[in-house]
């Protein structure tokens, strides 16, 4: 992953931003046009079958968004969790660990949790071994 800057900050998904708008914009155009050329009821369905199937669309960027949102809410409770229990950063370990161990970890209780981050660390424990692991699971109701 490239180092991030003022000049690359900006994230775009290229799937939403160069593909859902400018199909939508399209259709849009197509849309006024007909209104003002024809009166095809058939192609008006068509268009009306679109817009649903873009609608869609949206609908599932949405959750993907949620998703990638959740995501980073987890990696940083995880960073105040380590803190609240060591005075350290979790940062300084954080690049050693993979997302589904990250994921894994915040279902361990406080006392737990430290152990397991040394075990995941010593032997590389995947996300379900982790999971596995937890004798006091701490339940997260709240994702997605």
């Amino acid at each position: 992953m490239t180092k991030q800057t003022f000049k690359n900050h900006i994230r775009y998904y290229t799937p939403h931003h160069f593909v859902y708008y400018p199909i939508v914009l399209t259709f849009l155009a197509f849309s006024i046009s007909f209104a003002f050329t024809t009166e095809d009821k058939l192609i008006w369905a068509f268009i009306s079958a679109i817009f649903v199937v873009l609608f869609c669309l949206a609908f599932m960027l949405r959750q993907h968004y949620a998703m990638t949102l959740q995501n980073r809410i987890v990696h940083l409770e995880l960073r105040y969790r380590y803190f609240a229990l060591t005075w350290k950063r979790f940062e300084t370990i954080e690049n050693q660990l993979k997302d589904d161990q990250i994921f894994a970890l915040r279902f361990a209780p406080d006392n737990e949790l430290l152990g397991l981050i040394e075990k995941t660390l010593a032997e590389n424990l995947s996300g379900t071994e982790i999971k596995k692991a937890i004798i006091h699971w701490q339940g997260d109701y709240e994702r997605v």
